[in-house]
């Protein structure tokens, strides 16, 4: 008995080794066990689940230890496959919580391998190592930036962020519909506010500034990717509070308060949960909008890289007049950048049948697909391609991303196809998306932005 408690322990060191994110539990079980007086007997079943998993963390142990970095990554990433589908026993928002709270404590895997070369494009003066990037909405508070990113997003997005706590509307408010591959929400901006996620922002801007001090500098040759304080481009996406009469004064205040963490920021006037906050779409309201968040950024002392960009978020539920409007204001107080779009409150073909499809609130997902790039295709021709866009609503494969990009669409966003897919799904739609852009003869991203309406 001696020598199999020993034995336990030195697989325990190998996995823990390994890096594997099951071995505390392992461990903590082994070596917290002192040898009883009396082994208690299982049934057979449970001798057999036992086995069986002692079985996998030493075999992965092993297996750990004798490839290379890169395929081992790859398993971990594969693996993730095996615990994704129960998190479709739990409720949405619960496992929304959990799928957070483990990228923030690095329960997730960490994407080693390179990009391809042919995903790299340079955006506002950043190196993008790929385009694609997750939506805001998932890591609202900013409690995950580091574990999301080590997933291999090329960027994030967190937020919507507003000037002051609230709990948002009341629950349940996150309805997922599986079989039409979506999500309608109505969780209406609940934010930690922005002196929570400042602070949150201000550790992690500290701690990766100094993690990239302490790497080794590029070589002349190598082309440097990231944003303002490490590898990966960092967004933060400001909201109004519900109750505020003066939704300026709410921007503004997230301008000057979290601005100096960000990679670029976005005012959010599309949500379509908050009552009124799409009436700030209009042309004049937007216009006053932009101008005066504008004025409050312009007006911070900056270093030699100036202000962070910003970027309007729009609706895909527009008019024809609509879209017109916002482009020639986007064109007229150059703005620096629109997101196209957010979740729609209409209701397509495919999910009507559906009786989830009666609730209330914004619905993402497959079924936005079409719309959202719609808007994108319009929104390209209108600025001419002066204006760089991010194309986001539907994308859940390399194609569908490519689809976006030769849409007018510089950078691509994911939110729900992530939720339903988990980190998988990034390395594969990485890897999908370079194999299109190769298919049709471009030799970068930028090549292919627009292209079929140029």
């Amino acid at each position: 008995m001696t020598r199999r408690v020993v034995h336990l322990t030195r697989q325990c060191t190998l996995i823990r080794n390994s890096n594997c994110i099951p071995w505390r539990l392992f461990c903590a079980s082994s070596s917290a066990a002192q040898i009883p007086k009396k082994v208690p007997q299982f049934s057979k079943k449970g001798r057999i689940f036992t086995g069986a998993a002692i079985g996998l963390l030493i075999g992965g142990g092993a297996y750990a230890s004798t490839v290379d970095e890169a395929t081992f990554c790859g398993w971990l990433f594969s693996a993730t496959k095996l615990v994704n589908p129960f998190f479709a026993y739990m409720d949405p928002e619960v496992a929304h919580r959990l799928a957070v709270s483990a990228a923030a404590h690095g329960w997730v895997p960490v994407e080693k391998r390179p990009d391809p070369p042919i995903l790299g494009i340079r955006v506002w003066g950043r190196g993008f190592s790929n385009p694609i990037g997750l939506a805001a909405g998932f890591d609202k508070n900013a409690e995950a930036v580091e574990g999301l990113l080590g997933l291999g997003f090329g960027f994030m997005e967190v937020g919507s962020v507003t000037p002051i706590p609230q709990e948002g509307n009341s629950k349940p408010r996150i309805f997922r519909l599986p079989s039409e591959g979506a999500i309608i929400n109505r969780c209406g901006f609940n934010s930690e506010g922005i002196v929570v996620v400042a602070k949150r922002l201000g550790a992690q801007h500290g701690k990766r500034k100094l993690e990239t001090s302490s790497a080794a500098s590029p070589t002349g040759d190598e082309v440097v990717h990231g944003g303002i304080s490490g590898p990966g481009i960092l967004g933060v996406n400001l909201g109004k509070n519900k109750t505020s009469e003066d939704a300026g004064a709410d921007y503004v205040q997230g301008v000057h308060t979290l601005s100096q963490y960000a990679d670029y920021l976005v005012i959010n006037v599309s949500s379509p949960n908050t009552p009124g906050l799409r009436q700030l779409q209009g042309r004049k309201q937007l216009k006053d909008l932009v101008k005066r968040v504008q004025a409050a950024r312009d007006e911070m002392q900056w270093g030699e890289e100036g202000p962070p960009p910003l970027l309007v978020k729009i609706a895909p539920d527009l008019s024809k007049q609509d879209i017109e409007d916002i482009a020639a204001v986007a064109l007229a107080q150059r703005i620096d950048g629109l997101i196209i779009t957010n979740t729609t409150i209409q209701r397509p073909d495919t999910v009507r049948n559906n009786p989830v499809s009666l609730e209330s609130g914004g619905l993402s997902g497959k079924p936005l697909f079409n719309l959202s790039t719609n808007v994108l295709r319009d929104m390209y021709i209108l600025t001419k391609g002066r204006i760089p866009l991010v194309g986001c609503g539907g994308i859940s494969s390399g194609e569908d991303a490519y689809r976006k990009i030769r849409a007018g669409a510089s950078l691509v966003q994911l939110y729900t196809s992530f939720a339903y897919g988990g980190p998988a799904l990034i390395p594969q739609m990485k890897a999908e998306l370079a194999e299109c852009l190769e298919r049709d003869g471009f030799k970068s991203v930028s090549e292919a932005v627009g292209a079929d309406y140029r």
